[in-house]
């Protein structure tokens, strides 16, 4: 394919350690095809005011693949078809946009979107497939929930750090002889819950896909005694939730943000533990340190294959799919059918019969 494209990227929804290192593989990858590419900052706010449009180039790119964050912007209160607007007078209206965001495209002689998210995001690129932008989708979010992909960039980074975290909590929880319980991302999948529960040894892991008994996490924590240990360690998904019970939501969530914000299991799982066993408690939730610092090498690696194949893909000349890792390939699945379903953790995983062989408990 030697035809001269414009391809443009944006990263939206939740930062990940990785963003960087897809923006350096596309425009490396695109810059040796003599295309050219630009970096749509904030999400599709570029797109909508096009003075946020930058070149990208291999100067430009250059020493990024280490950073954490994007050097694009994101934002998740960036919802196109519902989006927070200044009007006249300087009044906020919520407007859909979007179909100024496909006329800009279109005038700016754009041929590609390489739109990097997660489930939100890629929603909202899939929309715009529709509208007539073609697409091609690169999974980003910590959470590990896509179903189309073996595994998503930044989940690694972040069980790394939510695992570090739960090291550390091991000595100041034995200490004071205390139950320190861990508050992870991960909302509706407890990926990152396990596999840094099981990896920081835990004594309960509480997930979204198992509703709890917090009389069996209770348990769990006093039958310590009876081995010597005087101290517990909980790691709580902020999405799991008591048997019967509901989410946990935060309240006095801002204006235009287009997801549920979770928040503050951990803390209520921590009360009921104190009341139950009379334990000396805390509650710690790691929040956005998860999302933050340099990308693991496992990450690095991942997001530039992952960046490098939306190139190769569009130079295959295919349109509206999204990149899946599938190993030991990259490849292209249909963008509608990569954002139908999320990935939960399957009840019979050997990460989950692991834990149970250990004695982890589930709360169940």
């Amino acid at each position: 394919m030697n035809e001269r494209l414009r391809i443009a990227i944006n990263t939206g929804g939740g930062d990940a350690p990785g963003l960087n290192a897809v923006i350096y593989a596309v425009t490396m990858a695109a810059d040796r095809r003599g295309w050219e590419v630009y970096g749509i900052r904030t999400g599709y706010k570029g797109l909508f005011d096009t003075d946020e449009i930058i070149r990208l180039t291999p100067e430009k790119v250059a020493g990024i693949v280490s950073l954490g964050g994007t050097i694009l912007g994101t934002t998740n209160k960036g919802d196109p078809f519902n989006m927070p607007v200044k009007n006249a007078v300087g009044d906020v209206e919520v407007r859909d946009v979007s179909a100024k965001i496909v006329s800009n495209f279109k005038r700016l002689g754009l041929d590609v979107l390489i739109a990097v998210g997660g489930d939100g995001s890629l929603r909202l690129a899939n929309r715009f497939a529709q509208m007539g932008i073609p697409v091609v989708g690169v999974p980003k979010t910590i959470d590990n929930d896509l179903a189309s992909t073996v595994i998503t960039f930044g989940f690694d980074t972040a069980v790394t750090t939510s695992t570090e975290a739960i090291d550390k909590l091991h000595s100041t929880a034995s200490a004071h002889e205390r139950v320190m319980v861990v508050e992870v991302m991960g909302r509706y999948a407890g990926w990152i819950a396990l596999n840094s529960g099981i990896s920081g040894s835990a004594d309960a892991i509480l997930i979204p896909e198992i509703p709890f008994k917090i009389d069996s996490v209770c348990k769990k924590i006093t039958d310590n005694e009876l081995h010597g240990k005087d101290y517990g360690i909980v790691v709580v998904a902020e999405g799991a939730k008591a048997e019967g019970g509901e989410l946990v939501r935060k309240e006095n969530v801002e204006e235009g943000r287009q997801e549920v914000l979770l928040g503050g299991i951990g803390e209520w799982v921590a009360r009921e533990i104190h009341q139950r066993t009379g334990k000396d408690t805390r509650s710690l939730v790691l929040g956005h340190l998860q999302r933050g610092g340099s990308p693991t090498t496992f990450d690095r690696l991942l997001a530039l294959r992952f960046g490098a194949a939306a190139v190769r893909f569009i130079a295959e000349g295919k349109r509206n799919v999204m990149v899946a890792a599938c190993p030991p390939t990259m490849e292209a699945v249909p963008l509608a059918e990569a954002v139908e379903k999320m990935k939960s953790v399957p009840l019979d995983s050997d990460s989950i019969l692991t834990a149970r062989d250990m004695g982890i408990s589930f709360g169940d």
